[in-house]
């Protein structure tokens, strides 16, 4: 079926656009920031703090495959917390898209950054609301003209950041009189300290999941772009931190670490080079969430718990023109402001939630398919669960308390989603 009937929605997305999807999820500024932390803080052990939490990564990425595979309509988490009651799933889509349109605004202010860097006008107040706006407008508009033309500005920008980080990681290892041994392994109490700054650079793999209604045959297409996206970017980040560490001196904490790297490889030239890989990876990344998280509050919309003005669909592009221009505007406005930043605590501890109450749900989606668990999968769901609760341990009370007050901030909301509903039923 290449389209969906039910909704209008075309089904434009291949394996490579979902894996590219996930792929620019995952990689937005953060490996572009994390190489002189991680060095500073575990030396040459770092390049395989990588390799350990990806390994982690995928033992709650697996049963969120699994879900994948039985789900072929849009909204990811949304629809797979709907055994829970209306109210969790509702809580559930909010806290998802908290944690993306903050994730959103924050690269978008990154963007802002490398922007000024390069040009110096840019770093003024004006210059910087000038060019998020333009930003994120630009790539909204992208996004409202079709799914397909925005898979296809993905796939530009994942090759423009993926291959020249790859090539400057091979040219870094190549340059090096001698790779580093690892060392000896950091205390377990140090790794759990950096537990959420490292994970951080892992979210967003879940990308792909939510435009299941616009995928082909996303039963087999998403599950294996998912996993494999995954191990290609552990291994990008292996390579890329080896680097680091066989080039940069110990003991230094740049404040723009990869652009550092470049520098001492290749000049100035160099850095200058690396700033505008960063913008084109965030550009990737802003890309993938517009493609990605409006179809969360379209899928709230399909399910009653958002008003109906988030499903409309473009009558011309067929896509969900009303929720991509609100993540648009919510984002521009959190960029402008800088409220974004106590947002992005939160963001890593939201999307740990989220992924609990998904794996949770795999028993019961299983049943409605009538599919076989299977004690392998238990096993992963299970420890899916566990990993998910040692990460969300780490968070500090003041990241809870920020939690609790936006679960009630949305609490409210579907409270008034209902009343609006009960009202249209009443007329």
């Amino acid at each position: 079926m290449k389209d969906d009937e039910r909704t209008g929605l075309r089904r434009d997305i291949g394996f490579t656009g979902s894996a590219f999807l996930s792929f620019n999820g995952i990689v937005g500024a953060g490996i572009f920031a994390l190489p002189a932390t991680l060095h500073l803080q575990f030396g040459n052990f770092s390049p395989w703090l990588f390799p350990i939490f990806g390994l982690l990564v995928l033992i709650f990425a697996l049963p969120f495959a699994r879900l994948a595979s039985l789900f072929s309509g849009t909204g990811g988490p949304v629809l797979y917390a709907a055994p829970f009651g209306p109210l969790v799933a509702f809580q559930t889509g909010w806290l998802y898209y908290l944690a993306k349109v903050t994730s959103l605004a924050a690269n978008a202010h990154v963007f802002a950054t490398y922007a000024a860097w390069l040009w110096a006008p840019l770093g003024g107040p004006v210059g910087r609301i000038v060019t998020v706006v333009v930003l994120i407008a630009s790539l909204a508009s992208i996004n409202v003209a079709g799914i397909r033309r925005a898979i296809q500005a993905i796939d530009i920008m994942t090759l423009l950041k993926a291959l020249p980080l790859l090539a400057l990681a091979i040219w870094g290892l190549a340059s090096a009189p001698s790779l580093p041994a690892p060392g000896p392994p950091p205390a377990f109490s140090a790794i759990e300290a950096a537990a959420l700054l490292i994970l951080y650079a892992f979210i967003g793999f879940e990308n792909g999941v939510v435009p299941a209604g616009e995928t082909r045959d996303p039963g087999r297409t998403i599950p294996r772009a998912m996993i494999g996206t995954i191990v290609a970017t552990v291994m990008l980040y292996f390579v890329v931190q080896l680097a680091y560490v066989s080039v940069m001196p110990a003991g230094g904490e740049p404040d723009a670490p990869l652009a550092a790297f470049a520098e001492i490889l290749i000049g100035p030239a160099g850095a200058i080079l690396l700033a505008l890989i960063a913008m084109m990876s965030v550009a990737g990344n802003l890309t993938g969430n517009l493609a990605s998280s409006p179809r969360v509050t379209f899928a709230m919309a399909e399910g009653g718990m958002l008003p109906r003005w988030f499903g409309a669909i473009s009558a011309r592009y067929a896509t969900p023109a009303n929720s991509i221009m609100f993540l648009a505007a919510v984002a521009i406005a959190l960029a402008v402001s800088g409220s974004f930043v106590w947002l992005a605590v939160v963001s890593t501890l939201a999307r740990m939630i989220v992924y609990a109450v998904s794996i949770a749900a795999l028993p019961a989606a299983q049943r409605r398919c009538g599919v076989a668990g299977g004690a392998g999968m238990m096993i992963l769901m299970v420890a899916g669960l566990a990993v998910c609760g040692w990460v969300a341990l780490q968070s500090a009370w003041t990241s809870w308390a920020m939690l609790g007050g936006l679960l009630a901030l949305g609490l409210v909301l579907s409270l008034i989603a209902r009343r609006q509903a009960g009202s249209s039923s009443a007329g």
